[in-house]
Formats: C-alpha cells, structure tokens, sequence
C-alpha cells in the first residue's frame, strides 16, 4: 500500500480512524457485529448485529433478507482480517450457535450463492444497464394528450406569445414576489395584491410582459380608486370586524394610508382575536409601528374590501367544544 505524505490527509485519516480501537467498547458481550457480503453482489451490508446465541439458521436468514439468495444455496466463509478461517456448507451446522464460531467484532461472513441460475447472478440485481428503459418516439410523444407538450400547444393557441420559458422565468418571478410579500409585506414592481394574493400586474396585448405608460398610470388609477379612501368609508376604528380570506376576527386598531405599504393606498389595521397575522401592528419595510397587537402574530394590515364590520364576537371556543358534545 502506497504511504500517504500529505499532512492533511494524514490528519484526516488520524481524525476518522482515531475511535476504532474503541468503537466497541458499549456493546454488550453477547453482541456480534458482522460484515456481510455476497458473491454475486458489489453491495456490502456493514456491521449488522446478531447475538452470540443466534443461531446459523438466523445468520442465513438475514443474509437471504439482504440478498435474496435462500438458506439452501448459501455457503458461508467465516473471514477475519480476510483470511477464511472456516466454512459452513449449505444445510449444515444450521443449529450451531454463533459464539461457537469465535467470530471477532467486526469479522466479515461471505456467502457464495452456489445456484447456478441464481436470480443475483451476473449483476441482475445492481447492473441497471440490463434493465430495458422505457423509449418513446418523438411522434408517439407529440400524438399523446396531457402531456406537457400538449398542453404549451393549447397554451399557444390562446396566446400566440407563449412559451415554455417564458411560462417557467414568469412563474419564478411570481414564486419570489409571494415570498417577498409574506417575509416583508411588500409588493414588488410588476406585482399587485388582489384579495389578499399576489398576482401580476395587467400585460399589455405587445409582448404581455412588459404595459405601456398608458395601461400603467390607468392601473394605477383604478388602484388609487379601489384602494383610495372610499374603500374604508365603511369601517371605524374599535369596531369588530371579521377578515378574508379564511374569516378571521379581531377589532380594527388602524385606519389610513400607509404609502411604503403594497404600494400605498388606504389599509386597515386589525387586532386578531387568535394569532393568524403577520404583525405586531409595525411594517417591516420601513419599521413605523401604526397600531399595537399583543404579538408578531396577532395583527394584520388588510386592503377595505377584505374587512367587514359588524356583530362577530370573539370565538369561545368551549363553546364549539359544548356544541360538538351535542351533535348527534
């Protein structure tokens, strides 16, 4: 064996094997840890467990568990610093405990599968180059329905400007604005929230990727209407409300315009009743606090549309509890 020279490397096998003397010194004196392997097999099962008063009969049990060779076409060599030491012919000595056999920590037990046709046999098992692949034509692929192709094609008749990648590069771009927003709370440029989502923003009929000023100042304007104050003319502050989506309660902390927010416009800030928000009443983006919530989850900031106010009293939940005991 070539001496290894480098330092580190020298090191690093000094680290590695520096326990083996005492790896196992815990184990209990009737444990045995043996190394299988087989003669059909590159696989080697590492030190498995067996007790001193297993007998053969086990040991050839497991091995048919791991190989697949059965008990009567094992014939097992007993190795130790690989050196066979003794050999049990299949059928044979299958009552004999394995303290009998002396075997070390660590020793290795070999099974020849003596099968001439066995199923393990000239790599059956592990090669997967003997495994016939599936193949498909490219035509036979192109006629299929459902597939992905497919379905770019019926994109593509709806829009002429599809494609795959753009489809992929848009859905990313959309992955990143949701995690900006649920991490940040804000929106990124191209991107809206719509009933508490965030979508992209209206494409024009060129390239629908990119609006024109014109489409933009009038999203921007429809924004500034629906977001604008009429939006929360409908609620007051200290009134109890019920929020969507999922109908979460609470009573309203906050009502104005808060511009580093989701691109301004009038929110409404909410002290839920359970902690189902995302705020401790301060936006993340610029660090302002506009109301109090007793938690980082207990307040929420929500467009107008999305909160209604009126009689929803805080949920007692030994209530339902009460009501669930009577349902029949």
């Amino acid at each position: 064996m070539t001496s290894i020279k480098n330092e580190d490397l020298l090191a690093l096998k000094s680290y590695i094997t520096g326990a083996d003397a005492t790896q196992y010194n815990a184990l209990a004196a009737s444990t045995l840890v043996l190394d299988l392997t087989h003669s059909n097999l590159a696989q080697r099962h590492a030190e498995i467990r067996f007790d001193k008063h297993d007998a053969v009969d086990e040991l050839r049990r497991r091995i048919h568990q791991k190989t697949g060779t059965p008990p009567h076409s094992q014939h097992l060599q007993l190795k130790s610093g690989g050196v066979v030491y003794h050999e049990i012919l299949p059928n044979c000595e299958s009552e004999r405990l394995l303290g009998y056999y002396n075997l070390p920590l660590g020793a290795n037990v070999h099974c020849i599968d003596i099968n001439p046709h066995s199923s393990s046999a000239n790599g059956a098992y592990e090669d997967t180059s003997l495994v016939e692949k599936f193949r498909m034509t490219d035509e036979e692929y192109d006629r299929r329905k459902g597939t992905l192709r497919d379905w770019g094609r019926q994109k593509k008749e709806c829009d002429p400007g599809f494609s795959l990648k753009k489809h992929a590069r848009e859905h990313a771009e959309l992955v990143e604005a949701r995690r900006l927003y649920r991490e940040s709370g804000a929106v990124k440029e191209g991107f809206e929230l719509d009933s508490g989502t965030i979508v992209r923003c209206s494409e024009n009929n060129n390239d629908n990727t990119h609006s024109t000023k014109k489409e933009s100042d009038e999203a921007k304007s429809a924004a500034e209407i629906e977001n604008g104050p009429d939006s929360i003319q409908h609620l007051s502050l200290h009134s109890r409300c019920q929020v969507q989506p999922g109908a979460r309660r609470g009573e309203i902390a906050f009502i104005g315009p808060i511009d580093e927010l989701g691109g301004g416009g009038h929110w409404v800030g909410v002290i839920l009743d359970e902690p189902m928000g995302k705020t401790d009443g301060t936006v993340q983006s610029s660090g302002v606090r506009y109301f109090e919530a007793p938690g980082s989850n207990r307040g929420g900031f929500f467009r107008g549309k999305n909160v209604e106010a009126g009689d929803f009293p805080e949920i007692d939940i030994m209530d339902e509890l009460e009501d669930s005991e009577d349902e029949l």
